[in-house]
């Protein structure tokens, strides 16, 4: 089928991967997945885009990068250099899930801010907590957190569960908690300019 566009995306961004497609109706594009715990080794995401990109891109018209930045310190950046390869512009998820006028505006009220996602409540005590090791070595929260004044939640969905859970979350952080609802305009605002074109394929996204 022509006009094929493989999205190669983080996994803490599929569900929403996903909404934006059904809602825009890009029937052309498939999504393959990396894990999520790569947040926590952001070195080890160029390397693992890269080698999904060389494994794949023969079977594609075209690829796409759905990462920002992400912690790579522009290297993501670098092994895409000469691919001709795009990806989500900004720094992270958050700029994207809050636009980035509001995301900067959230930095501007308070730059000791830690963010949240929907995918992030969900997945705090496996990717924070153990992920960073706080629940053998709980001395390090200091050292981690101690220099954050609140709790941000993105909020994709409003899930009155997930806000319950992310309050927790805040609470067990010892940190303010801000609530701010974004919904998936966002990310499709940002998505459209580069995937709204062709026509065509199905999704191969796992959390």
């Amino acid at each position: 089928m022509a006009n094929r566009t493989l999205v190669i995306a983080c996994g803490a961004i599929a569900r929403e991967l996903v909404r934006v497609r059904e809602l825009n109706g890009w029937d052309h594009i498939e999504f393959q997945c990396l894990p999520a715990e790569l947040h926590n080794t952001p070195d080890k995401i160029p390397g693992a885009v890269l080698e999904k990109i060389e494994s794949e891109k023969q079977k594609f018209d075209r690829v796409f990068v759905a990462y920002a930045d992400c912690g790579t310190g522009g290297l993501l950046d670098k092994v895409l250099s000469g691919t001709g390869v795009e990806r989500i512009p900004g720094a992270h998820c958050y700029e994207f899930f809050a636009g980035s006028d509001g995301f900067h505006r959230l930095a501007d009220e308070e730059p000791g801010s830690f963010y949240l996602t929907d995918f992030l409540v969900r997945h705090f005590e496996r990717l924070v907590v153990r992920g960073l090791g706080l629940d053998n070595r709980p001395q390090l929260m200091p050292l981690y957190f101690g220099n954050y004044r609140r709790v941000v939640y993105i909020a994709q969905t409003e899930d009155e569960e997930l806000q319950t859970m992310a309050r927790n979350h805040a609470e067990f952080l010892d940190l303010e908690y801000c609530y701010r609802f974004s919904g998936d305009q966002p990310l499709s605002l940002v998505l459209k300019p580069v995937l709204g074109k062709s026509a065509g394929r199905e999704e191969r996204c796992q959390n």
